[in-house]
């Protein structure tokens, strides 16, 4: 059985980094061949562009690193919020946490990168009705950070992990 919960946790650090590197794989795509950083705007679908941004805050633009000490804050607090989550996922042992968690983690690895070399996450997807943008301009990190956390809230509201004593009665599974 311990073995079966460190192949989960060691599926969630590879996705974790399969994550990230995919993030930077798209970025230096979106910066390098496409240009992206000077054309600054290419139309896919009538519903998706391409348009380049620099995010020098967090999430919904709160916190916006305008000088040094501020972008290397931010640095220090998403990397302090990955650490949390890396420990979180090594503590569980279910796989369908552990990979909502490897979401959240592979997603900040990309977006803590970013802020660490250039000072501001690259920003690049554009989903929009019209001129109705239900979302800011986002990423990959982003958006797995988002369905990591969708993930981990719905298995917390919804999912009942149990296991079966001796008497049939249900007890709540142990999360350590």
């Amino acid at each position: 059985m311990s073995t079966l919960f460190t192949r989960n946790r060691l599926i969630g650090l590879g996705f974790a980094v399969f994550i990230a590197a995919m993030d930077q794989l798209l970025k230096w795509y979106i910066t390098g061949p496409l240009n992206l950083r000077n054309v600054r705007n290419i139309e896919l679908l009538p519903f998706f562009d391409l348009t380049y941004t620099e995010n020098r805050g967090i999430s919904l633009g709160m916190l916006q690193a305008t000088n040094m000490e501020m972008r290397w804050l931010l640095v220090g607090m998403t990397a302090l919020i990955a650490l949390v989550v890396l420990v979180w996922m090594m503590r569980e042992k279910i796989l369908g946490d552990i990979l909502g968690l490897s979401l959240i983690l592979g997603g900040a690895i990309g977006n803590i990168y970013d802020r660490y070399v250039f000072g501001y996450v690259i920003d690049y997807a554009d989903l929009h009705i019209g001129t109705f943008r239900p979302f800011l301009i986002f990423n990959i990190a982003d958006a797995a950070i988002t369905i990591g956390v969708v993930i981990i809230l719905a298995r917390s509201l919804f999912v009942r992990e149990k296991d079966e004593n001796s008497d049939g009665d249900a007890v709540p599974a142990e999360n350590s």
